[in-house]
């Protein structure tokens, strides 16, 4: 079977009449891309591919493999190009679209291509930077030095290109860019960019590259939502028919995207994705996205999954189909959790309907179990702002999240460390609780002390949440909190989780 590249694509091939493609045509390189993964492919450069289909912006991106094993070498092979499948649910019925992703120039390995990864430097058309190198990706290496082919971190390549820019241009402030990192970390433009500033000065690359760094280029903070699955590997082969021919890129994501990016708003016009209906919010403020995105989404799953595994479910998908433990979570999201949130109500329960479309998603197996690792510092970030925010409003404890704490405890129910897992038993069947040592370390021995009484519950109860290395906090300091979480446990050890859910319920 053929494999997926340009000749192909102008062939006479017979492809499904589903699968959308642009034609192939020149343009210039506008955007270096550090990262070559599933996650930029099928969130940035599937937009920068619409922009493209809609003659918006013209331009292609250049990739650059930051790792020394990557994609770079089968990226050239098929010419950039990728197949995309984006499913899920959206208005409530299942949808599945396919394309052909043509936004992609060509791969640069830095390691064996160092001088043509300088060499970009020297392009008049290049403007943006994007980057994805996972969260440990912006981070200082002290080790790294200005001579180096290339330094090892990320901020060290970025200097080193930036570097030459200014002295190729002669500080020249027409050809700083605008960098927007796509890494999952608070103010990620503004980290990368002291980090860049920090080497520059290190390196002593000069006062005045430092002053070009800091008023030509724009570092941006954002904020990325897309659930990426990767690869299909269980489906590749049947896809592979599908299609007709073979790709060794291909890629799968849900439909759901979101791209807040902070910073001026004249940069909208430059990359021009929110003018081709793309989910893209340029703002002065990202800060209340952040919150939307943390307290809602991800608070939904930590308040939920605990409660829904010791229930016996074992995926999100099956939450959201299950009448009680949907019911529960619906329960937390929108009376409890969007009634502490100051974004305007219609994109509050816009954000939350779309989510619980995601969790529907037949397309991806979410497993509880995997999104309950680290569960109480999740819990600290994530559900506990919500609580405390509710009480301030309310006067009163939120049932279905104060329900969530009582959850978790019994979730952590072991007494017995494994390597470095605790060893929890649902319906006679073992399983592994991971999180911090010592936190597994506390609950195996007041488990092993727990009474099954409300005295028992309640002494149990009132010892973890006093623990302000876990929460920031005593929270047997909020009013009524202690004695509601030791008397939902209780339930929960006394009845079963069934029964104490449908009380919370009432």
């Amino acid at each position: 079977m053929k494999e997926l590249n340009e000749s192909l694509l102008r062939s006479k091939q017979d492809f499904p009449g589903d699968l959308k493609f642009n034609n192939i045509k020149a343009m210039p390189e506008k955007i270096l891309q550090f990262g070559e993964g599933n996650f930029l492919r099928g969130f940035v450069d599937w937009m920068i591919n619409a922009v493209n289909e809609r003659e918006l912006f013209n331009g292609r991106v250049v990739v650059v493999q930051p790792l020394e094993q990557g994609l770079s070498e089968v990226l050239n092979r098929q010419d950039g190009l990728y197949t995309l499948y984006l499913r899920g649910i959206q208005a409530g019925k299942v949808v599945e679209e396919k394309n052909i992703i043509s936004s992609i120039s060509r791969g640069i390995n830095i390691y064996s291509q160092f001088d043509e990864y300088l060499k970009c430097a020297e392009n008049p058309d290049l403007r943006f930077i994007i980057s994805n190198t996972t969260e440990a990706g912006i981070a200082y290496n002290p080790n790294d030095r200005a001579d180096d082919r290339p330094p090892v971190s990320f901020p060290g390549k970025l200097t080193v290109l930036l570097n030459k820019r200014f002295r190729y241009f002669n500080g020249d402030a027409s050809k700083g860019f605008v960098i927007i990192p796509c890494e999952l970390i608070d103010r990620n433009g503004d980290n990368l960019k002291s980090i860049v500033i920090k080497l520059a000065d290190e390196w002593g690359l000069g006062k005045e590259f430092i002053r070009w760094v800091e008023n030509a280029n724009h570092f941006l903070n954002t904020l990325v939502d897309r659930i990426v699955t990767g690869y299909p590997r269980d489906e590749a082969e049947k896809i592979t028919e599908e299609l007709g021919y073979k790709d060794n890129l291909l890629d799968t994501a849900e439909i759901f995207h979101l791209w807040v990016i902070e910073g001026d708003k004249r940069f909208a016009d430059e990359l021009p994705l929110a003018h081709a209906g793309l989910n893209v919010i340029w703002t002065d403020d990202m800060a209340p996205y952040r919150t939307r995105k943390v307290r809602i989404l991800n608070g939904a799953h930590t308040m939920t999954v605990l409660a829904a595994y010791l229930y016996g479910l074992d995926t999100v998908k099956e939450c959201m189909d299950d009448g009680l433990i949907s019911a529960f979570m619906k329960k937390g999201i929108f009376e409890e959790i969007i009634p502490t949130l100051d974004l305007a109500e219609n994109e509050l329960l816009d954000f939350a309907g779309a989510v619980t479309e995601r969790f529907k998603n037949p397309f991806i197996k979410h497993y509880l179990l995997n999104i309950s690792l680290n569960s109480t510092s999740k819990y600290k970030t994530r559900v506990l702002p919500s609580i405390l925010e509710y009480v301030k409003r309310k006067g009163e404890l939120p049932k279905a999240l104060t329900f969530s704490m009582a959850a978790l405890l019994a979730f952590y129910r072991g007494t017995e460390i494994r390597g470095n897992s605790l060893i929890g038993n649902r319906q006679a069947k073992e399983y592994e609780i991971n999180d911090d040592l010592p936190v597994l370390e506390l609950f195996c021995k007041l488990w092993r002390d727990y009474e099954v009484s409300k005295n028992g519950s309640e002494k149990l109860v009132s010892e973890v949440l006093s623990k302000t290395d876990i929460w920031g906090a005593d929270l047997n300091a909020l009013p009524g909190f202690t004695l509601a979480v030791a008397d939902y446990l209780h339930r929960i050890a006394a009845l079963g989780i069934k029964n104490a859910l449908n009380e919370v319920l009432k």
